[in-house]
């Protein structure tokens, strides 16, 4: 896949209305619906700032949560769940709805940037379609959540056709979301010129000049709990990486899967062969697979569960590995030590329960004082090193954990794919 798009700053904006696709699903509180954490809408800043620069009437848009565009659907859902359908009310559904409006959103926009955000009441309905109309250069529109479009996750081309009808120009700026192809990430640039925005454009540069011609030696970190879900990345990786960390629970799988004993361990038993395969890829490749070689391990998972230190990498009966031990640990930090690139995708535990979170922790810092180029990818690594006080350490943590994996795994990526090549 080329990597090598247009950016914002190849075309002309000037006077004219640009469609820009943001990702602003942020948290909310639920109670009061007020935004818990606003990075994403802070990522997206220089992108829009620079349009309003150049003088561009920008129309924002972005989803948010997983609405149920249909009342028919809404109903559905909620028989699934065991409601009466009979029951189920529109106003219910609407409300539904209500919860998940981009109003707040639009908002804390406005206090960021310093200027009004109009707010149109729907996507491509009559209200959206009259403001972006009369939307000026220098002004900045933001439609309703996206995904109140029953189209909008089916990449409908008559949603995307009337996206586009209100611009002249498309910006992709939600890495976030690039590794979907729906109609407000990629149809539209079936009827637009399409290039990317700042944000898009950094982690393509980071990102894919990490895997394409990274400063080595390039170790890759790969944690979290699912073998099953980092397939791809691991086959990709062992093309290139000179060393791979395998811990979380994915690295019971492994333990498996090399005769240990892994007791009531988080355990994919259908993907134990493809275990031993990358054990022998990585062989053969002349690629490091390091793999725990003690950990930690409780009774049961919970927060208030008594650690037990574990020797070698099996797990006793009746306990369950939980983080990785300080051998391991040592082991881990010495590879990362003289690397020149690592790629950080999962935590090596649990780490949101603090007896368990020494292994990421140890991680983290060992990173932060590697002196190499550092990327986390996303997701919960990302929420990790936010957490423990090494996010500025970082050369980069991306803001999108589902399309770095998948960029990873050598995915075309939909959102990327429909950008014009550079």
């Amino acid at each position: 896949m080329n990597y090598n798009k247009k950016t914002v700053k190849d075309i002309d904006v000037a006077g004219k209305k640009v469609l820009l696709r943001c990702d602003f699903n942020v948290p909310q509180d639920k109670t009061t619906g007020a935004i818990t954490d606003d990075k994403r809408i802070r990522a997206a800043l220089p992108t829009i700032q620079y349009l309003l620069d150049q003088n561009a009437a920008v129309i924002a848009c972005s989803h948010l949560g997983k609405p149920v565009a249909t009342f028919d659907s809404y109903v559905k859902k909620q028989a699934e769940k065991g409601k009466d359908p009979a029951s189920i009310t529109e106003e219910e559904w609407k409300k539904s709805l209500a919860k998940l409006s981009l109003a707040p959103v639009a908002k804390r926009l406005a206090e960021l940037l310093g200027r009004e955000v109009i707010m149109a009441a729907d996507v491509v309905g009559s209200d959206a379609q009259a403001k972006a109309a009369a939307l000026k250069p220098g002004q900045i529109l933001l439609l309703e959540n996206t995904r109140f479009e029953k189209g909008e996750t089916k990449n409908d081309p008559a949603l995307a056709k009337a996206m586009a009808a209100m611009a002249e120009v498309y910006v992709s700026d939600a890495f976030g979301a690039v590794h979907r192809a729906h109609a407000s990430t990629a149809g539209v640039a079936d009827y637009l010129p399409a290039v990317s925005g700042f944000l898009i454009q950094k982690e393509l540069e980071i990102i894919g000049g990490a895997l394409a011609d990274p400063k080595r030696p390039l170790v890759a970190i790969l944690g979290g709990s699912k073998v099953s879900s980092k397939i791809g990345v691991i086959n990709n990786l062992l093309e290139i990486a000179d060393t791979i960390i395998i811990g979380g629970g994915m690295c019971y799988t492994f333990a498996k899967a090399q005769g240990a004993s892994v007791g009531n361990s988080l355990l994919e038993a259908d993907w134990l062969d493809y275990c031993k395969e990358m054990m022998t890829k990585a062989q053969a490749k002349g690629v490091k697979l390091l793999l725990p070689v003690d950990g930690v391990a409780a009774k049961e998972f919970s927060a208030d569960a008594a650690p037990v230190a574990v020797e070698g990498n099996g797990i006793p009966d009746g306990m369950m590995g939980m983080d990785i031990g300080p051998k391991t640990i040592a082991l881990y930090a010495e590879a990362v030590k003289d690397a020149g690139t690592v790629i950080w995708n999962g935590p090596m535990g649990v780490f949101e329960f603090p007896a368990f979170a020494e292994g990421t922790r140890a991680i983290a810092k060992a990173l932060a004082e590697s002196g190499a180029i550092t990327i986390i990818g996303g997701g919960d690594s990302a929420a990790a090193v936010q957490q423990l006080g090494y996010a500025d350490k970082m050369t980069h943590i991306s803001t999108g954990g589902g399309a770095s994996l998948e960029f990873m795994e050598g995915k075309e990526l939909p959102g990327v794919a429909c950008l014009l090549d550079a």
